[in-house]
């Protein structure tokens, strides 16, 4: 992205909170799946990459013109944070990467809004500050909710912070946003104070303060995609509102189920939305602009950085295979199971409904390189296909394997014998290439079979 291109940041990214945030997917029969399935973590380590970025910190810091002071500071402070509380130095490193690049963007009339909660705020405000200017921070605000429980040991926690700083401060966009004030006090000082009355008793209209009373968004709100953390439509249209005018670009650097977005294009703005999850920019975001705003990808909008060919592929499984993984299993409709570094011979799954049977079923995925993929693979995989008492097993390699390969690799598969549902044989084990997957092949099990109009899957070759 072009520097001093955006007039306004908003970032919701994890919280510091210890939670791992699961989605709960469902199938095409609507029944929640057997597995909670990842879509982001909350829980941060300090493992030796953090460290070598928490080291190269200052450096970087200097390149984006933050004074030498400021670096320093930074690497006193991390050594001692290194040593009382290495989770917290992760997850600060995690964020000032992010944030150094986000300065640059700004236009000098913008803003950026951040928003956290008090786990972390206050280690948060002091990077904005060293990173965006002490001088530039305008508001630290509280937004306001009711829902959730409350505590018997401390005070009900029922707030967040969004920390507001300009990149110049004097030079920003800034438009006082009206809203109701109940009661007879909400008028403020001097001059005659109009007020109106409607269902909620009687109102005066105010400029906002720090502080947001506006409603979380409860499970069965229409607005709700199932999304963990998303945040209300009011709420982003006021930030919105306040820091841009329209036509202006606001920036979303973790846009998730793309409440920004909405937000703005109805407001008239230009948006760009950005997420590591690749579920949540084509399973989510691109299904709400359509469904929401009728917007049409290609015409409308465009997605950048998900593969669409085999050299965007190999791109992809270059720069991280774990991402890799993850858009394979989701391109045959799968869900991903495993973390990275971690997947026990499992990548994802394939859930499916058989005829008679209460639970849902699945095939297991492994994703794998490519022409340096032997016969032990499909061996490993079947012992996978056992142990998990799975139903299928599929296998996704990124390159063509050659006739010879392709049909030992078939033989062994056939040993693993067929499913048989209302008589039709699905073989246990399947494999595809990227090549495949591009070409719209899938995985044939009876969900697919039976919703791609199948009457009886292909066989592998061999």
């Amino acid at each position: 992205m072009p520097l001093k291109s955006v007039d306004l940041i908003y970032l919701d990214p994890p919280f510091q909170s210890n939670r791992d945030y699961n989605g709960i997917y469902k199938d095409e029969t609507g029944r929640p799946l057997p597995d909670q399935i990842e879509a982001f973590c909350d829980t941060w380590t300090l493992n030796e990459e953090s460290e070598r970025a928490a080291r190269t910190m200052p450096v970087l810091m200097r390149e984006a013109g933050v004074d030498d002071e400021i670096a320093e500071f930074w690497r006193l402070w991390m050594n001692a944070l290194r040593k009382t509380n290495p989770k917290l130095l992760a997850y600060l490193v995690y964020m000032t990467q992010r944030l150094l690049p986000m300065r640059g963007l700004l236009k000098p009339t913008g803003s950026i809004y951040l928003h956290c909660d008090p786990t972390a705020s206050h280690y948060i405000k002091v990077m904005m500050d060293a990173i965006f200017g002490h001088g530039n921070f305008l508001n630290d605000i509280s937004w306001c909710y009711k829902s959730g429980g409350v505590s018997k040991r401390w005070f009900a926690k029922k707030h967040d912070s969004i920390l507001l700083y300009a990149r110049s401060k004097g030079n920003h966009v800034f438009h006082p946003v009206k809203i109701k004030s109940y009661g007879q006090s909400g008028g403020g000082q001097g001059g005659k104070v109009k007020y109106y009355k409607d269902s909620k008793g009687t109102y005066s209209v105010v400029n906002a303060r720090d502080w947001w009373e506006i409603s979380m968004l409860s499970t069965t709100h229409s607005e709700r995609l199932g999304y963990a953390t998303q945040k209300p439509m009011p709420l982003l249209k006021r930030i919105i509102q306040a820091s841009s005018n329209p036509g202006d670009v606001v920036f979303d650097p973790f846009c998730g189920c793309a409440t920004t977005i909405e937000a703005a294009h109805k407001l008239g703005r230009k948006w760009i939305g950005c997420d590591i999850a690749i579920h949540a920019i084509k399973r989510v975001a691109s299904v709400r602009l359509r469904d929401r705003l009728g917007l049409q990808e290609g015409v409308d909008f465009k997605v950048e950085g998900v593969p669409r060919n085999m050299e965007g592929a190999r791109d992809l499984w270059e720069r991280d295979k774990y991402h890799f993984q993850k858009w394979a299993v989701e391109q045959v409709d799968g869900f991903v199971t495993a973390k990275r570094g971690s997947d026990g011979g499992i990548d994802g799954r394939i859930y499916f409904d058989l005829h008679g049977v209460k639970d849902l079923q699945s095939m297991v995925l492994e994703v794998k390189g490519g022409s340096s993929v032997g016969i032990g693979v499909v061996r490993d995989l079947r012992g996978v296909l056992e142990r998990e008492t799975a139903q299928m097993a599929g296998l996704i390699v990124m390159d063509d394997l050659g006739e010879r390969k392709t049909r030992n690799f078939a033989k062994e598969m056939a040993m693993a014998g067929d499913l048989n549902v209302m008589g039709v044989a699905y073989p246990r084990m399947q494999m595809l290439t990227a090549r495949e997957i591009f070409d719209g092949k899938r995985f044939l099990t009876p969900s697919v079979a039976k919703a791609r109009g199948l009457a009886q899957p292909s066989l592998p070759l061999g």
